[in-house]
């Protein structure tokens, strides 16, 4: 079996190959070459240090060409959580631990029927929550069935995180390790959780919000990256496209067991307004739901305060008021509530 090593090191490799050879064929690209060309067949095993944004930044541009390579191993050390959860959101299908003794693993994945099945061994070093969150976007991406129970750790682990420690915590370790579709996806999941606290909603309506929250933008996991990641203002072909995620991540989840009809609706109708102008159904008023409404708050504030490679984030403050100036499409009372969440006090 070919195995793909793509690593930021030239010295990392003869380790690699006196492991893994003569079972496997090791073909080497190592970061600022020009690589070789990778067929569909094989595995991609990565190991560079994601620590550092620029390595991070080009692997992502690697990336993108390999996406007929199905299995994508990284390889992190096994202390490093945050390089875990940054793995996963660069498409790992699994995540190993650095340490000599797990590095054999890797050929075990001729025998395994996924990349995931290995990842579930207890000794690979994983990070609970957002781990679980980027596994569950990558596995739809790769056209696996959506793990329900990946969507419940994360969302559990976030509402334990936020409860803890604060949202402002949340935002600023979200906004340091995580960028596009996946760093906005934990913050509205954090934002939607810590108003749901702050209103005093029962554990159960605050874990339904989470999940809805969680899931709200799994669609996006089916538009093409060129069009999810573009730095620039979308053109009307790629905003058409974009704006069938909702549609796009209610036909994923229905039927699904275990995701109940209020997770569907937020899941659906997060981009609806009051006023009629939202999207995909063109709902007005009576006929969205109180979860939606929250939801479809907390999805905008999160839009307008994160990290963008192209942009600051919005101060918070500032955030607010454009929010309050969106009332009439978004519900008056709900953004009053909102603002302790918005303005940190």
């Amino acid at each position: 079996m070919l195995v793909y090593f793509v690593t930021d090191e030239p010295t990392k490799l003869p380790a690699i190959r006196a492991m893994l050879e003569p079972q496997h064929a090791v073909v080497p690209w190592v970061l600022d070459s020009d690589g070789t060309g990778i067929r569909a067949h094989g595995v991609l095993m990565v190991d560079v240090d994601l620590r550092q944004m620029p390595r991070a930044d080009q692997l992502k541009l690697i990336l993108q060409e390999l996406t007929a390579v199905p299995e994508r191993l990284f390889v992190v050390p096994a202390h490093a959580r945050s390089m875990v959860a940054q793995a996963y959101a660069l498409g790992a299908t699994a995540v190993i631990s650095r340490a000599k003794e797990a590095v054999p693993k890797i050929a075990q994945i001729e025998y395994a029927e996924s990349a995931a099945e290995a990842a579930a061994d207890p000794a690979l070093a994983m990070d609970s929550g957002a781990a679980a969150f980027a596994s569950m976007f990558s596995n739809v991406r790769l056209g696996r069935p959506l793990k329900v129970a990946d969507a419940k750790r994360a969302t559990s682990e976030i509402v334990q995180r936020v409860g803890q420690d604060g949202l402002s915590t949340w935002l600023d370790e979200v906004r340091r390790y995580h960028e596009g579709t996946f760093q906005h996806c934990l913050l509205v999941t954090g934002v939607a959780v810590a108003f749901a606290l702050d209103v005093g909603f029962s554990e159960r309506d605050v874990s339904r919000l989470g999940m809805a929250a969680t899931l709200h933008d799994i669609g996006k996991a089916r538009i093409p990256l060129s069009i999810l990641d573009k730095p620039g203002r979308l053109d009307p072909d790629e905003e058409a496209i974009i704006r069938r995620h909702p549609a796009i991540g209610y036909d994923l989840l229905r039927g699904v067991a275990g995701i109940s009809p209020e997770i569907l609706d937020g899941v659906r109708h997060h981009h609806e307004y009051l006023d009629g102008s939202g999207y995909p159904d063109g709902l007005k008023a009576s006929q969205i739901s109180d979860l939606v409404r929250l939801l479809t708050i907390s999805d905008i504030f999160a839009a307008l305060i994160e990290s963008r490679p192209y942009r600051a984030p919005m101060p918070r403050p500032d955030a607010y008021e454009i929010l309050r100036s969106m009332e009439g499409k978004l519900e008056g009372a709900l953004l009053r509530a909102f603002r302790n969440v918005a303005l940190g006090s």
